[in-house]
């Protein structure tokens, strides 16, 4: 069911969920920007819908809200351990298409295979996820090429419409409080989303471009800063700190905190073994993982077209650039 809301009924409509729900979305953050005195769009927990930003792409996705930063898997003493209490016990999260079909990349790989991750599903299943509708394409997406343009399965989609906002609602809890506000109803129409920006991820890749020069000049150009990984929705890489506290040396807790394939070290092993020591081979991993090896395993891209990644890259190095690189270099290849 859809309904028509102007800006106070979505206001109040906001409030009234953070009453029992912690509510995440993109928010413009002051002086929050990678340089001096620069803003920031990203997420946060809102309690005002006047915070929410529609018409500009967060730099950071929704993924921390069900995947933080850093967590703390459990707490340890002498011979005993403790799991924490969940960050919360129910949320909702407001974020674009592209982020919603992310999701289920996420769930691929910390909900398949019978067995689910134990901190990552307590937050998830109590989660609910409400579409924001993007008017066009934002600079750098190419969703559409991604195949992640069309609506997935949502709880609740919000699009501006004139100075109001069009939702609809397949969450009985929704509908029942719009309509106990006595919003009117309304037709939805989403829009289509197309993109300037039109990618072609290759089809079949061969064994041979693992080896192949298109992946040297990254060995050049990437710092190893990770930042791509970490504006990305669908990474996923972790490690885990033991964090000792001063006043007892056998009392402590265990962290899951991001890592990055991206980052120098990451895959270094026992004896000082690394499996990728330059920028290229990271590269071609990250690349490779996701346009190819995840859709192996999984049925889909990895990738959903955020353009993320290249808008936040301090080299300037366009992924979507690469993949170009990597078709063409598939094609020489197979061609001979």
């Amino acid at each position: 069911m859809a309904y028509k809301l102007d800006k106070n009924s979505l206001n109040q409509t906001v409030k009234a969920i953070s009453e029992k729900y912690h509510v995440y979305a993109p928010c413009l953050l002051k002086g929050w920007g990678v340089c001096s005195d620069t803003d920031i769009i990203s997420y946060k927990r809102v309690f005002d819908a006047e915070e929410l930003v529609f018409d500009q792409k967060s730099m950071y996705s929704f993924k921390e809200a069900i995947l933080p930063i850093s967590e703390t898997l459990f707490y340890f003493t002498d011979d005993d351990s403790k799991e924490p209490k969940p960050a919360y016990e129910q949320a909702v999260v407001f974020l674009r298409n592209c982020d919603l079909h992310a999701l289920s990349r996420l769930d691929a790989v910390y909900r398949s295979g019978g067995n689910s991750d134990f901190y990552y599903e307590r937050l998830r299943q109590n989660v609910k996820f409400i579409v924001m509708g993007c008017e066009t394409g934002f600079e750098g997406c190419f969703c559409a090429s991604m195949g992640t343009s069309e609506l997935a399965d949502y709880d609740a989609y919000i699009a501006v419409d004139g100075e109001g906002f069009v939702v609809d609602s397949r969450c009985d809890k929704l509908t029942e409080l719009l309509q106990g506000m006595g919003v009117p109803e309304a037709t939805f129409a989403p829009k289509a989303i197309t993109n300037e920006l039109k990618v072609e991820v290759p089809e079949n890749i061969p064994q041979a471009i693992i080896t192949h020069p298109v992946w040297d000049e990254y060995t050049i150009r990437c710092i190893k800063c990770g930042r791509c990984n970490f504006v990305c929705p669908t990474c996923t890489c972790f490690s885990t700190q033991d964090i000792f506290y001063g006043d007892n040396e056998n009392a402590g807790e265990r962290r899951r905190v991001w890592a990055s394939c991206q980052v120098e070290g990451y895959t270094d092993m026992a004896g000082g073994m690394s499996f990728r020591k330059t920028g290229g081979e990271q590269m071609r991993f990250k690349v490779l993982h996701k346009i190819s090896d995840h859709k192996k395993r999984h049925g889909e891209n990895m990738c959903v077209g955020c353009g993320r990644c290249d808008a936040v890259c301090p080299e300037y190095i366009s992924y979507t650039a690469c993949i170009e690189k990597v078709k063409k270099a598939c094609e020489e290849v197979s061609n001979g």
